[in-house]
């Protein structure tokens, strides 16, 4: 998620090569310990009952929420011709709303489970691992940029989303790569629809075993 770094070159500084890698590193390692978690638990409210399907529905919302929060900060960061500070749109109201949105797709996983505690605990699981991210990030920029980040920093929340802030701002030109790079990165997240009614129905007939209940 250096998407969420303030850079939007067409060609990033090398610096950020090292945060690229580790933003899919950690999203990589955050789907596989969801789906770990997930095989083997099970919510305390039944399946095919209300509360349950209520849940999962929320998640699916939650979900597409953060793929779409997620291509509209793409529009915002990149493609830029030139090195700058990215202050419009979802960057006005917070500093790194890739994370945001990809934090609350990871609630809609955990929604999946038919269970309130694994929407909390997805989101927080997520937001933990992603806020060392951020941390090693925003030193970076701050040798990189300057002055102009330092007062971005401090007019902006670093997370949680502040919406009288908001700005339309300028999205400028972008490249349909980056784009298309976003949309299958949240893909990841869509995937979990499918394959947690697999997994629901392993749990059920028995081939799967449940370890844990959440409520």
């Amino acid at each position: 998620m250096v998407d969420d770094v303030k850079f939007a070159n067409d060609d990033p500084p090398a610096g950020l090569g090292g945060y690229q890698q580790m933003r899919r590193l950690v999203l990589a390692v955050l789907i596989v310990a969801l789906f770990a978690a997930l095989l083997f638990g099970q919510s305390t409210f039944p399946p095919d009952t209300p509360v349950h399907e209520s849940i999962e529905m929320f998640g699916v919302l939650l979900i597409f929420l953060g793929v779409v929060g997620r291509l509209w900060s793409t529009l915002y960061i990149g493609g830029r011709k030139s090195s700058e500070a990215v202050t419009g749109g979802p960057y006005s109201i917070t500093r790194n709303p890739l994370y945001v949105f990809s934090t609350v797709a990871a609630a809609g996983v955990g929604a999946q489970i038919g269970s309130f505690s694994g929407i909390v605990l997805f989101a927080l699981l997520c937001a933990g691992a992603f806020h060392i991210v951020i941390l090693r990030e925003e030193k970076f920029l701050k040798q990189a940029l300057g002055a102009p980040y330092e007062a971005y920093l401090a007019r902006v929340p670093r997370f949680f989303p502040k919406l009288s802030l908001y700005q339309e701002g300028d999205t400028g030109s972008f490249k349909p790569r980056l784009l298309l790079n976003t949309l299958l990165d949240g893909l990841v997240f869509l995937v979990a629809l499918p394959a947690f009614e697999l997994i629901d129905g392993a749990q059920q007939s028995g081939m799967l075993p449940v370890w844990f209940r959440l409520p």
